[in-house]
């Protein structure tokens, strides 16, 4: 069996990753994640996770890199990361009492083999009072993901429902990813 890279500095995508591939490697890739124009909002994510298993292939042609990238949309409005406890504040703001979806990217390389995939999932936040909101930014927990909560951490208390694959919305759809890698090896 080839060996299996994850293109990936995320605890949580290793922590699913293992479900499904017990031993792989870590490459973080060291690609400029910029987005061209002309790629819209919801291919992005999909865009980025082959960027970056590109980028760790290069060193790897014989290995299977993973990419992965998530955002969060709402009102066809990207939210990535915060950039600091002001940004978290103002997403947390914007997803209050309303439904977003999470979308990641996944894409499988081996030398000029290539596979890449997106996976939606919706999910409802509460109404949140601001006091609610403070409380959950002074943890830091939202300060290093995408939309600015985790729903596996303190942000679980933020969701009223989810319509989809939860571990979309950890960062890894570790369900299709599994049917996907099995396919992209046969």
């Amino acid at each position: 069996m080839r060996k299996i890279i994850l293109a990936s500095a995320s605890p949580r995508r290793q922590e699913l990753l293992k479900d499904i591939v017990p031993d792989f490697e870590v490459v973080v890739s060291k690609v400029q994640e910029v987005v061209p124009k002309g790629v819209g909002i919801y291919d992005a994510p999909k865009f980025l996770a082959l960027l970056k298993a590109r980028d760790v292939s290069k060193a790897y042609p014989d290995s299977i890199v993973i990419g992965s990238d998530t955002v969060v949309v709402v009102d066809d409005k990207v939210l990535n990361k915060p950039k600091d406890e002001n940004d978290a504040f103002e997403m947390l703001r914007l997803l209050s009492g309303r439904k977003h979806k999470v979308i990641t990217g996944c894409a499988l390389v081996c030398g000029d083999k290539e596979l890449s995939f997106c996976v939606s999932t919706e999910v409802e936040f509460y109404e949140l009072t601001d006091k609610e909101i403070l409380d959950y930014i002074a943890t830091k927990d939202p300060l290093d993901k995408a939309g600015a909560y985790g729903i596996q951490s303190g942000g679980k208390t933020l969701v009223k429902a989810i319509y989809g694959d939860f571990y979309n919305v950890v960062g890894l759809p570790v369900g299709v990813l599994k049917r996907e890698l099995v396919k992209f090896m046969d």
